[in-house]
């Protein structure tokens, strides 16, 4: 009997999408997203299904959009590391993973919060580095307004190789208790640290010895030039926005092929696209319930919001069910958001708007149906078999590592995917049926992490 190459293993998380038109927060099976609760039981849902980890975003400020709060993301987040602490009392093996500022942040604050998280977790923390690009967010801390692209980079370059070096400061076990004596006896270099660069000169003794996965598990989710090769020489995972095969494989070869310039393997850097989901008992149930619940996500006031971050103008009083704007966008100063949206995700507004009018063209499409096509996520529509196969071909064919599932409903929107697409995916071989190990870094199969030496530092933190 010929032997047959292992199954290529398939990566799942779940992430708590907070309220934002992800979640459909009018159904009557939605959930709070403050109680403790509502966290407890996704967590526990990805654990019983042997997901990698839990993902928590980051809000440090409601969202808004022409001087008033965004219709859909007025109730905000708790505190990410509370919730994760009290989330490591309440699961054994599941990955804790939290997106946390590095514009708005420091690095001794930051460290010793994921050091400490990843002692309380026995090893399940991990860090999706983010930087923000908004004026609103800025004006709620002490350096107001925003970075510009470059700098906001730099500082998250040299944030990180700032952590880095306070993570790898305890290299081992350094302190023994003389009980006896009732004395200590440490390394005199043990925690010690000094940092200066542009943006940091920090220098002391970090207070958490080293945890046990070293340093946490990396994350980033940039997807220009400077964010790909940063995730190439710096993350352990990537989060991927390309949601169809052809466009998933062409990021996954990209990435992947910049890994090793800097000493790295391919399987040392994971790529996980989010994803949405709708089950159904046929495909065409699947499909219908997946139209209603995109209308839910996508009001006409949320596809109004959506195009003037495009337009760059107040379009209060365009009918969204009737064509796109006959004018152009409005190029230059973002006037809709101060530094936000249209910034971020619309480089080239006048290239979006020709587009948007193809397909709403092509289509027969009203505003709000185009911006509903627009924004979806990657979608898995179909009934369990269907779905399970679709993952796994992403996973086979090299189009990413897995996905990070984002339900519509919170906190059980998992639980049917837990029951019926999972089993599936485990009775092909593609997904584990039992955790193999305890930390996160385990259940992703990547290396332990090395402490760092002067010359990786310098290299990470200039890029």
């Amino acid at each position: 009997m010929s032997s047959s190459a292992p199954r290529k293993q398939i990566h799942l998380a779940a992430h708590f999408p907070g309220v934002n038109n992800t979640t459909v927060w009018s159904d009557p099976a939605a959930g709070s997203h403050t109680e403790f609760r509502s966290f407890s039981h996704l967590a526990q849902t990805a654990e019983r299904a042997k997901f990698d980890f839990l993902f928590l975003a980051e809000g440090l400020r409601l969202r808004e959009q022409n001087a008033q709060i965004y219709d859909l993301d007025v109730v905000g987040r708790p505190d990410t590391f509370t919730v994760l602490g009290a989330l490591a009392a309440v699961t054994d093996r599941l990955g804790l993973a939290g997106t946390i500022n590095s514009t708005f942040n420091e690095p001794y604050e930051v460290a010793r919060q994921f050091a400490s998280l990843d002692h309380l977790s026995a090893g399940r923390a991990a860090w999706n580095v983010v930087t923000s690009w908004d004026e609103f967010t800025g004006q709620n801390f002490r350096r107001g307004g925003f970075l510009p692209q470059e700098q906001r980079y730099l500082r998250a370059k040299e944030f990180l190789a700032a952590t880095w070096q306070l993570f790898d400061s305890w290299r081992g076990d350094e302190i023994v208790a003389d009980k006896a004596s009732g004395t200590f006896l440490a390394d005199p270099d043990a925690g010690r640290f000094d940092v200066h660069s542009e943006q940091f000169d920090i220098t002391g003794r970090f207070a958490v010895p080293r945890s046990p996965q070293g340093r946490p598990v990396i994350f980033q989710a940039g997807d220009s030039q400077e964010g790909r090769e940063f995730a190439a020489s710096s993350a352990d995972a990537i989060f991927s926005r390309y949601g169809t095969l052809e466009a998933g494989r062409e990021f996954y070869a990209d990435v992947k092929g910049r890994l090793a310039r800097y000493g790295r393997s391919p399987d040392e850097l994971k790529i996980l696209p989010a994803a949405t989901f709708v089950l159904g008992d046929t495909d065409a149930d699947a499909h219908e319930k997946a139209d209603a619940i995109r209308h839910h996500q996508v009001s006409e006031q949320t596809a109004i919001k959506f195009l003037e971050q495009v337009w760059n103008r107040d379009l209060s009083d365009h009918d969204p069910n009737g064509p796109l704007p006959e004018s152009d966008p409005v190029v230059g100063e973002n006037t809709i958001a101060r530094g936000r949206a249209s910034v971020r995700m619309y480089r080239n507004p006048l290239a979006t708007a020709r587009e948007w009018r193809e397909l709403a063209e092509a289509k027969q499409l009203s505003t709000r149906e185009l911006i509903i096509e627009v924004t979806g996520r990657q979608s898995f529509i179909g009934t369990p078999n269907a779905v399970a196969d679709a993952i796994d071909e992403f996973v086979r064919t090299e189009a990413s590592d897995g996905f990070i599932l984002v339900p519509h409903i919170t906190p059980g929107g998992l639980d049917e995917f837990a029951d019926t697409v999972v089993p599936l995916l485990q009775e092909r071989g593609a997904f584990r049926t039992e955790y193999q190990g305890t930390t996160l870094r385990e259940h992703l199969g990547l290396p332990a992490a090395p402490t760092t030496s002067a010359e990786q530092i310098t290299r990470l933190s200039r890029g």
